[in-house]
């Protein structure tokens, strides 16, 4: 259920798709998002993208707000609207169709197509999955309060990840309610939904629903 392949139906989804034939689980990917970005922005067709910032690629079809406030390297592909007050420091690949909303906070993380992060969110070290929501307010949190690197629990199975940095995966078609926190090494299965005001932390199966710690049930 951690697995690139249990997380993600469609690598086509993501430019970042050789990052993720490459590895095997999500969290392998974080460390060789910013090479990779500042990498593949050199190659991008300059019909398609305009370089509006040293290493800031973003195409001729997006919707970017004059406030938002974007650093390299980033890729912002196709048909995606970033909000007034979005702010985007670098290390991020925004797929098509996304909405990075108004005070949206995103910093080293892959958004595949379709994602939707438009109210008050932060995405640190993270990555969302094809048509992944999360609700107004949901924050990752990346850094765990004792600085110790982070691990993934999922029942009495730990993986350790050997990153100090890493907040969150999210399947595809997952629905994160508003105001939630999803806790270093948080992996949600595809499908799943997480009810509003949660504390998520550990591995979600998928097709699931989050009630809170202790009551996740299926969805039927």
């Amino acid at each position: 259920m951690m697995k690139n392949t249990d997380l993600f139906a469609d690598l086509s989804k993501t430019m970042a798709q050789p990052l993720f034939e490459q590895t095997e689980y999500p969290w392998e990917v974080l460390p060789k998002i910013k090479e990779f970005v500042t990498a593949l922005g050199k190659t991008l067709p300059c019909d398609e993208y305009t370089e509006v910032a040293p290493q800031v690629w973003i195409h001729t079809t997006c919707k970017v707000y004059p406030s938002a406030n974007i650093s390299g390297p980033t890729i912002i592909c196709e048909g995606t609207e970033v909000r007034p007050g979005a702010f985007i420091r670098g290390s991020v690949l925004v797929g098509k169709n996304c909405v990075v909303g108004n005070s949206t906070e995103l910093k080293n993380c892959i958004l595949f197509d379709n994602v939707q992060v438009p109210h008050y969110n932060y995405v640190g070290d993270s990555i969302f999955g094809n048509y992944s929501h999360t609700g107004a307010g949901a924050i990752c949190s990346n850094v765990k309060s004792d600085k110790t690197l982070v691990v993934v629990h999922n029942g009495e199975e730990q993986l350790p990840t050997g990153l100090k940095k890493f907040a969150a995966v999210l399947g595809d078609h997952v629905e994160v309610g508003c105001n939630s926190v999803l806790c270093p090494g948080t992996v949600i299965g595809p499908n799943s939904n997480v009810y509003p005001l949660s504390r998520v932390r550990g591995v979600i199966p998928p097709n699931s629903i989050y009630k809170d710690e202790g009551n996740i049930v299926p969805k039927h």
